[in-house]
């Protein structure tokens, strides 16, 4: 009977704390419950709404090289107080905010400005508005635009050729799409290779300009641009670009040599064209730099010019990496070609002593 007291001690003070867990389990839930129902019982918490009009801008269709601006409007729908933390940046987009606070009800206007290029184009941007709207932290607004030009020209391009008179340059037509009478202020090109006479006093909505070409004033790469400035309101320049085509072409223009080894010979072929079809003889060949050892092994005719082996014999190393040298083929008559020759020398490896 003594063995069974404590056992029975045991049993009946496990049963007490069991309960008295249960209970505060009970109690806790009893909590839970009591402030669920108290937070439905609460109306909404107060918070701000930002509201745009649109989601999409539209600036229409603008002229080129033109300052475009516009006004995106919002409100505050919300009942708390709006509050504008940011405006992204944008790609060649500027946009201005009054103040970055708004009541509820308070409306407000965030301006935008962009300008054209001088192209046809269309013109897409997304604007990202930063806010304390909890729902809609970040508004992105779709920006579009199209550029249309007002006056148009022709030719856009112009491809002179040297056996031509006046290098086959044709008439410039400037012509006023939307009829708005302009005048022609200026005429400009690369070194001054192109000229045109007009008179800046008269106005119209077309005009044909006969071109004057130099050819002895030509930049050395035979290209360049020619301006147009007009008074149009929406376009205010006429690019045309031109290029002439060279009486001769060397093909390849670069001459590579990979791994090259120093002061042995490697052979390479190059064509000399004459661009109209006429013949020629070629004079020589040289180095400019005396760089790259060099001699013609054979010249071949082909079809409108020739074919030349070239024999290069790479310069010693001198602790370098490479060589760079000019090639210049004569003409006779005094023209002169120049390709470039370029070579890289395998990298070796240092040799480790032996012990």
């Amino acid at each position: 009977m003594k063995q069974k007291c404590p056992i029975l001690i045991l049993i009946l003070i496990s049963y007490i704390l069991f309960v008295q867990t249960g209970c505060r389990e009970q109690a806790k839930e009893a909590v839970i419950i009591q402030e669920k129902s108290e937070a439905a019982a609460e109306p909404d918490k107060a918070s701000p709404e930002i509201t745009f009009e649109n989601d999409v801008f539209d600036f229409g269709e603008v002229g080129p090289n033109k300052k475009n601006t516009g006004k995106i409007k919002f409100t505050n729908t919300g009942d708390a107080l709006l509050k504008i933390t940011k405006v992204a940046r944008c790609c060649g987009v500027v946009t201005r905010l009054g103040k970055m606070e708004y009541e509820p009800g308070e409306s407000g206007e965030l301006k935008v400005e962009w300008n054209s290029g001088s192209q046809p184009s269309t013109m897409r941007r997304k604007l990202t508005i930063h806010s304390n709207d909890p729902e809609t932290p970040q508004t992105i607004i779709n920006l579009t635009a199209k550029v249309v030009l007002q006056v148009d020209w022709k030719p856009k391009n112009l491809r002179l050729l040297l056996d031509e008179e006046n290098a086959g340059c044709p008439k410039i037509t400037i012509n006023s799409i939307d009829k708005q009478p302009f005048s022609i202020l200026q005429f400009k090109s690369t070194a001054n290779c192109i000229t045109a006479d007009f008179d800046s006093s008269v106005e119209a909505t077309k005009f044909i300009l006969e071109p004057k070409v130099n050819i002895d004033a030509m930049p050395k790469n035979s290209k360049g641009r020619v301006t147009i400035n007009l008074t149009h309101p929406e376009s205010k320049t006429a690019t045309i670009l031109f290029s002439v085509l060279p009486r001769y072409t060397v093909k390849p223009s670069m001459i590579l040599v990979w791994d090259a080894k120093p002061e042995q010979p490697v052979v390479k072929k190059i064509d000399v064209l004459n661009n109209y079809r006429t013949d020629f003889e070629i004079e020589s060949v040289s180095s400019d730099r005396n760089i790259v050892g060099m001699k013609v092994l054979e010249q071949r005719k082909i079809a409108n010019g020739y074919q030349l082996d070239l024999e290069l014999i790479p310069p010693a190393v001198d602790n370098k990496t490479g060589f760079l040298d000019e090639l210049s083929v004569h003409i006779k008559g005094g023209e002169k070609l120049t390709v470039r020759c370029t070579g890289r020398y395998p990298k070796t490896k240092p040799k480790t002593e032996m012990q």
